[in-house]
């Protein structure tokens, strides 16, 4: 059973239409005891870093997520703003992240390393993704593949180990993140069609 995290930021029911096409058992956990049921967590978010972080920590939940994630070692997704918050911290806020791939989430440059031109944020439309590491969430994927992206920050590993794939927007950036059961993407793969559910399918057996 996956269980989506409901805690009141995400595209929910994206996730919930992609996994009922393909036939995967899945829920919306919007208590401790609903998320407990799950063999698989999707983290999704939207906004800013400290308002998601804040909607978790208020939701009840954050305990019980923290005990499956980190005892248990329950493979968890964290989509978009639920990646950020994977990191230790962002320069998008002032309060602590998870904290489960140490990095830090920084916002783009406005200027290509003194460039002349200024490229506008927030950073939205189709890009493609390079696999950077071999890892079966990412598996099935092929040299064109294309997700939708919608943010002006990025995540900054720690590690350069944990990032398994990458786009590019200004500068190169880590768009898929992984280590041990955690996994994070910048992209939308619940609103990126083929490639995107062929992501969503992948997370269902890691």
């Amino acid at each position: 059973m996956i269980a989506i995290v409901d805690y009141g930021l995400g595209n929910l029911r994206a996730f919930s239409n992609v996994y009922r096409r393909l036939d995967v058992p899945h829920c919306l956990a919007d208590t401790p005891a609903k998320l407990a049921q799950s063999t698989r967590i999707i983290l999704p978010g939207v906004g800013s870093f400290d308002y998601a972080m804040s909607k978790l920590n208020g939701s009840g939940m954050r305990e019980t997520l923290e005990s499956m994630v980190l005892e248990r070692r329950v493979p968890v997704l964290g989509v978009c703003v639920g990646m950020q918050m994977l990191a230790d911290s962002s320069e998008e806020g002032v309060g602590k992240g998870l904290g489960w791939i140490p990095g830090r989430v920084r916002r783009f440059p406005v200027h290509d390393g003194g460039a002349s031109r200024k490229y506008p944020l927030p950073h939205m439309g189709w890009n493609n993704v390079i696999v950077d590491r071999e890892a079966a969430l990412l598996s099935g994927l092929d040299a064109g593949a294309r997700f939708y992206f919608l943010h002006s920050y990025y995540y900054e590993c720690a590690d350069s180990r944990w990032s398994l794939a990458s786009s590019e927007y200004i500068l190169k950036f880590s768009c898929v993140i992984g280590r041990e059961n955690i996994y994070g993407v910048q992209c939308h793969p619940e609103k990126s069609h083929r490639d995107g559910i062929e992501l969503l399918k992948n997370f269902a057996s890691v």
